[in-house]
Order: structure tokens, then C-alpha cells, then sequence
């Protein structure tokens, strides 16, 4: 099984992030484009393949957590389908087999003993946007071994996981587990990943205690031998998405314990 690595904010450039990559002995980085430095301008395939060579690894992208490609704005939504194109041509370019995403929530109004979330109540136009979103990816994608992965954030809502089965129509598209999100969330959207099993192809590994993620394997509640089992059954790469060095190294030194 691969593990690898997020991009840290200890880590000030892509250079010093793959220097600790391999030193402690991980497959890959998850680029973050929320990150200034993982911002697509900053991300020439040029530069990536050289330091892919140098220090003997490769990347997968996480997408901006921002993302929203079914933005009732048009050109809002325009944007952020234009971001994920130019993303999947530079997973093109440097030979990324994953490209993490979430299902944004989008806007909420609190009305009296409850939330209705607009995505819910236009869901029609909101399914559309999905769709278009799903097709519009399969072309970019094209004949690559290039896959979208959804990540599970707070637990899926009803039309989250009608949405989800939408995309999965389609073959470029595939799932994320994150399972200190899934912990914190009362493991909510297991269910969903179990009759999905075969869908599976990556996951963010992370301990967790109560709603406290980001822990360094060992230092939380989950039973991590669990999960690793079915990351490996999927034939999944694993993220150890710790937030720190400290901790990323106490979880390497847990998994080669």
C-alpha cells in the first residue's frame, strides 16, 4: 500500500515538502490548492517533474475546499469548472492519478427549529449542475487512469448522496474516505462506502478523539488497523493527513511499528 504525504504549512516551498517526503520514506504529496504555493500558476509540470525525479516520488492534488462547480452563479460556477479542467490537464502532465475533491455545501438559511440548505431546496437545478459537472469531467479526464475523488467532510446529507450517485455514473469518478472526518461525524456515511466498496480509491488517514481530527495515529480513538485493512482491500492510497512534522512523524514511526 502507498502513503503519502499532505503539502504543511511547516514546509515553506514544494522543494523543502519533497525533501521531507523522502526522507521519511513516503510515495507521494498531496498538492493543497488552498495553499498559495499550490496555486496553478505556481504548479508548472516542469517544476514538478524535476522534483518528482530528484527525490523519487509523485502527486496527487487536493482541490481548493472553496471549489463549488454548482454556484447558481454562472460565472462564478464558470470559474471553478474552468480550475478543475486546467487541474486535470496538469495531473495530465505530470502523470497525478488522483484529484480530491468535496461536494461544496453551499448556502444555509436558519429558519425557525431547522436549516434548508439551498442546494436541497433547488434540487433539480442543483442535479443539473451535477451532471453537467460529472460530463464535463469524463471529457477532460478522457482515456487517462485519472480519477475524481469525493472526500466525506461532515457527514453526507440525502441529496449530497443522490448527487454522489450521479457522479459515480460516471467511471472517472471515485471516493475519498477521510476517516477522522468519519469518526467525528459519528461514522455516518460508512454505510454509503461499504455498499460503494469498489469505488474506493483513496482515503486521508488521521486519527481522531471525539470531533478532535488531525491526531497522529495512535493519539486518538479510531481503530486505525481497521480502516488500513480496507484502504488496502480497495487497493486505496492513504494520506497521512496529519497538520504538523511532529505529528506526520510519529505516524509514519506507528505504521513501520
Amino acid at each position: 500500500m502507498e502513503y503519502g504525504m499532505p503539502f504543511l504549512m511547516e514546509t515553506d516551498t514544494l522543494e523543502e515538502c519533497a525533501r521531507l517526503c523522502s526522507h521519511l520514506g513516503l510515495d507521494f504529496i498531496e498538492l493543497n490548492m488552498n495553499f498559495p504555493q499550490c496555486q496553478l500558476p505556481e504548479l508548472q509540470a516542469d517544476r514538478l517533474r524535476r522534483i518528482m525525479d530528484q527525490e523519487h516520488l509523485y502527486f496527487t492534488v487536493h482541490l481548493d475546499e472553496n471549489l463549488n462547480v454548482c454556484d447558481f452563479n454562472p460565472k462564478v460556477r464558470q470559474a471553478y469548472l474552468e480550475t478543475v479542467v486546467e487541474t486535470i490537464e496538469l495531473a495530465k502532465a505530470i502523470g497525478a492519478p488522483v484529484i480530491n475533491m468535496h461536494l461544496a455545501k453551499g448556502i444555509y438559511l436558519t429558519l425557525p427549529g431547522r436549516k434548508e440548505y439551498l442546494f436541497k431546496r433547488y434540487e433539480e437545478e442543483y442535479r443539473k449542475h451535477i451532471a453537467e459537472f460529472g460530463e464535463m469531467c469524463r471529457g477532460a479526464v478522457g482515456d487517462t487512469a485519472i480519477h475524481m475523488a469525493v472526500e466525506n467532510t461532515e457527514g453526507f446529507m440525502e441529496h449530497e448522496k443522490r448527487a454522489l450517485e450521479l457522479l459515480l455514473q460516471q467511471p472517472c469518478f471515485g471516493l475519498t474516505l477521510d476517516i477522522g472526518h468519519s469518526h467525528a461525524a459519528g461514522n455516518v456515511d460508512i454505510p454509503f462506502y461499504q455498499a460503494h466498496e469498489d469505488r474506493l480509491i483513496h482515503m486521508h488517514g488521521h486519527d481522531a478523539r471525539g470531533k478532535n481530527c488531525h491526531l497522529a495515529f495512535g493519539d486518538g480513538e479510531i481503530d486505525l488497523e481497521e480502516r488500513l485493512s480496507m484502504a488496502e482491500k480497495a487497493g486505496a492510497r492513504v494520506v497521512l493527513e496529519t497538520k504538523t512534522i511532529e505529528a506526520l512523524t510519529k505516524t509514519v514511526a506507528w505504521i513501520r511499528k
